[in-house]
């Protein structure tokens, strides 16, 4: 049977964190790598692994594949703290763990979660994702946000899902899109990528038509409305952020 390592990388995640743990308390070994939290988070994780580490924050690949390389196994799940592996999930897993898994890496779809609210539309799901891989075969790129496994072949693909509690409120969801769109225009920095004005005019509209009408973030109501806005705002930020880079680089 193949053995699963589970990682995950934390900070300051008490509220959030128990609730993943036990949701993966079936693995053959849970992995965290914290990066000094001053809450309780290490405490909590205690109660379920004494393989719990420390390490300065690198940004959200690099976290992530350092902790993959403290795991034991080869086969790694990782997990955000503030997602939940659902029983259907655990037990596809489990089935397909008994014998030699045929691709490198597999997605899965993922419920986001906005409050209580399971956002359906806007793009919001399914949210297919690569979280189980073969850290010989795969591993994350170095992007600081919106990170991704890489793999040279096709991915296999699992039916369960992972719920994502991903914004506690609007007040929690503004704070995230403006930390978030600066990380993503540091990263268009380093990659050399220019900024022209249809980056600042044009493709922010573009960004909620396709939120709200292509993929029908009206079905949400309102607050389908205030994501879809969200979304074209955020895109602008990171525009005009990376603008701000290059203006001051010059």
């Amino acid at each position: 049977m193949t053995k699963l390592s589970v990682t995950i990388i934390t900070y300051n995640e008490e509220k959030n964190i128990r609730e993943c743990l036990d949701s993966v308390k079936w693995a053959d070994e849970i992995v965290v790598l914290d990066s000094h939290s001053t809450d309780r988070t290490e405490e909590i994780c205690k109660e379920y692994t004494d393989k719990i580490f420390q390490n300065e924050w690198l940004g959200y690949g690099r976290q992530k594949n350092l902790c993959a390389e403290r795991a034991e196994n080869d086969w790694i799940f990782n997990v955000d703290a503030d997602e939940v592996v659902t029983p259907e999930l655990k037990a596809e897993l489990m089935e397909f763990l008994s014998s030699s898994p045929p691709f490198s890496a597999y997605l899965m779809p993922r419920r986001n979660y906005f409050g209580d609210r399971w956002i359906r539309y806007g793009g919001w799901y399914p949210d297919y994702i690569v979280r189980v891989y073969n850290k010989k075969r795969a591993r994350f790129n170095h992007s600081d946000v919106h990170e991704s496994v890489q793999v040279s072949d096709r991915p296999g693909i699992l039916r369960g899902t992972i719920k994502h509690y991903t914004y506690n409120n609007l007040r929690d969801y503004i704070s995230r899109q403006n930390r978030y769109s600066s990380l993503s225009a540091e990263d268009m920095a380093r990659e050399g990528r220019g900024v022209y004005w249809y980056d600042l005019s044009l493709r922010p509209i573009f960004a909620f038509i396709k939120i709200y009408v292509l993929r029908m973030g009206f079905r949400e109501g309102g607050l389908g409305f205030i994501l879809s806005i969200g979304h074209s705002f955020y895109t602008f930020l990171k525009y005009a952020k990376l603008w701000e880079i290059k203006r001051v680089k010059r």
